[in-house]
């Protein structure tokens, strides 16, 4: 029995460490890049991050769509308008005249910066709440609940295999 209730608990552990592996490699890959582009003191920097950013997105096709589709469409989980965003900000970078004078740098990067984080209690990286398991969230959703179940139940086998 207490094999049973381990194994039943086995889905909900992979689950999670599937999500935390996206969640920290969409860090490092995408999010991190915005952030370092925010941050940038030049225009090459911001750019470069940027890139990475736009091919990113593009490599895992997170160009259009939702990330919670299921009951409503929220603005703040719209995939096609940051990817838009994030496409047209660097598009703006590349159309930057190497002889931009510095107030028109310094704009330029200021606009990226406003466009990128959002500023409140803290300041974080702006992007959809589940970009980083788009486009299987209802996948994730579904999976996450079936294991969630599974867990408790195992859960309650081990417990009850030491009466």
């Amino acid at each position: 029995m207490k094999t049973l209730g381990v194994i039943l608990v086995l889905p909900f552990l992979i689950w999670g460490g599937i999500r935390v592996e996206k969640y920290i490699n969409f860090g490092i890959e995408c999010s991190g890049r915005m952030k370092r582009a925010a941050d940038a003191n030049s225009i090459e920097l911001a750019k470069t991050e940027m890139q990475q950013v736009v091919k990113y997105l593009e490599d895992n096709k997170m160009t259009s769509g939702y990330t919670t589709a299921l009951l409503w469409k929220p603005p703040s989980e719209d995939v096609g308008f940051f990817f838009r965003n994030m496409k047209e900000s660097l598009d703006e970078l590349e159309k930057m005249s190497p002889d931009a004078t510095p107030l028109e740098r310094s704009n330029m990067l200021m606009k990226l910066r406003e466009t990128l984080l959002d500023s409140g209690q803290s300041t974080s990286v702006t992007y959809p709440n589940g970009l980083e398991i788009f486009p299987n969230n209802t996948g994730y959703a579904i999976f996450g609940c079936l294991s969630s179940v599974l867990a408790v139940v195992g859960v309650v086998i081990f417990v009850k295999s030491f009466d």
